[in-house]
């Protein structure tokens, strides 16, 4: 077997840190290496680091430990240590951006989980299954940066995992919708937080989650967009309209969705069933490490998916879907479901990373 790429975590104490670390344990391509934060943590073992705000399920890894946690604004010192890094710093945007294109600079790809970069012309947002050819951009970002093996390539935000591939599996079946209203469902670890540090989100609902609206409407056309003169141009179809709203769920965002089809293009409900459910993309003909072997489920049942039953379906990678049926205002609505912080967070981004490493575009150092 190869030698494992050595993976660096930036913003390793956060709660996406904690799930990047979670997810990397006995990964048979990575391993964690060298895991930097806040200056508050520097210094500290990384156990030490996270004592008392631990937020996974299972316990810290026993390889990370003994980790001393770096300074992330020590740049050159961490890059030494990592092949590549992913970034989940807890930073303004503008911080973010400066921080990820130094990294990049020192010839360490970066695969982020956050937004700063999300719309920068040359940086891919890729869901690997989706828009893998969007990693072909990589190379004028190369040549902005003026790198030879450093580049960012980001993941896309939580909230659209449940729904776009849904939309996207259509759409490759030559039926995208021209219409689409989505009202998601979205879990407090999407903000950082356990019900623990968040106690006034237990028994309540909050109809607002700053930015997200926005990200959720206009990310789905840039995942649909096409490589133009070395950037990527936002696809212009189709209308997306959503509203977003806190539950008290501690992972996994539902979306309940509607959508019009062009007047002589709509599919059948068993069409769009079969479609769903047979739908593969690049990962799967890879067989990636963390590819789920059947991304979309659609569930039969009446009262289901259920984020209790189903957000850890394939192992948190997967997507499920239920109760499509025909609307009285629109052709058709259903239910989507996604675990927000592996396929919507850091797993999105080992993900991505598998797809990187598997395409050459990461390497040892």
């Amino acid at each position: 077997m190869d030698k494992k790429l050595r993976a660096g975590i930036l913003g390793g104490t956060g709660m996406v840190g904690q799930r990047f670390i979670s997810l990397l344990e006995n990964h048979p391509w990575f391993e964690v290496t060298v895991i930097a934060a806040s200056p508050r943590s520097a210094g500290k073992r990384y156990e030490e680091a996270v004592d008392g705000r631990w937020k996974m399920q299972t316990p810290v890894p026993e390889s990370v430990k003994d980790i001393i946690v770096k300074d992330v604004s020590d740049v050159k010192s961490v890059a030494s240590e990592a092949d590549f890094v992913f970034s989940a710093v807890d930073m303004s945007k503008d911080e973010i951006k400066k921080i990820e294109e130094e990294y990049a600079k020192t010839e360490t790809p970066v695969v982020s989980n956050n937004s700063a970069q999300r719309w920068t012309p040359d940086v891919p947002m890729v869901v690997p299954e989706l828009n893998p050819g969007h990693l072909e951009v990589i190379s004028s970002q190369k040549k902005r940066l003026g790198t030879e093996r450093g580049f960012i390539a980001v993941k896309p935000n939580c909230s659209i995992q449940s729904y776009t591939p849904a939309l996207h599996a259509l759409k490759e079946a030559g039926f995208m919708p021209k219409t689409v209203v989505a009202t998601t469902y979205q879990a407090i670890s999407g903000a950082g937080k356990t019900f623990k540090e968040w106690p006034e989100m237990e028994g309540n609902i909050i109809p607002f989650i700053g930015g997200e609206e926005e990200k959720s409407e206009q990310e789905p056309l840039r995942i649909w967009g096409h490589i133009e003169d070395g950037v990527i141009v936002k696809a212009s179809s189709p209308v997306i309209t959503t509203q977003c709203i806190r539950v008290p769920v501690l992972d996994g965002h539902t979306a309940a969705v509607f959508m019009d089809f062009e007047e002589g293009n709509k599919p059948s409900k068993e069409q769009i069933i079969k479609i769903w459910r047979e739908f593969k993309g690049l990962p799967q003909e890879l067989k990636l490490p963390n590819e789920p072997k059947n991304f979309i489920q659609y569930l039969d049942e009446e009262n289901r998916p259920q984020v209790t039953l189903d957000v850890n379906y394939e192992n948190g990678f997967g997507i499920s879907l239920g109760r499509l049926r025909e609307d009285t205002v629109f052709d058709y609505k259903f239910v989507g479901l996604s675990h927000n912080t592996v396929r919507g967070a850091a797993g999105g981004g080992v993900l991505t990373a598998e797809l990187l490493k598997a395409k050459g575009y990461i390497t040892a150092k």
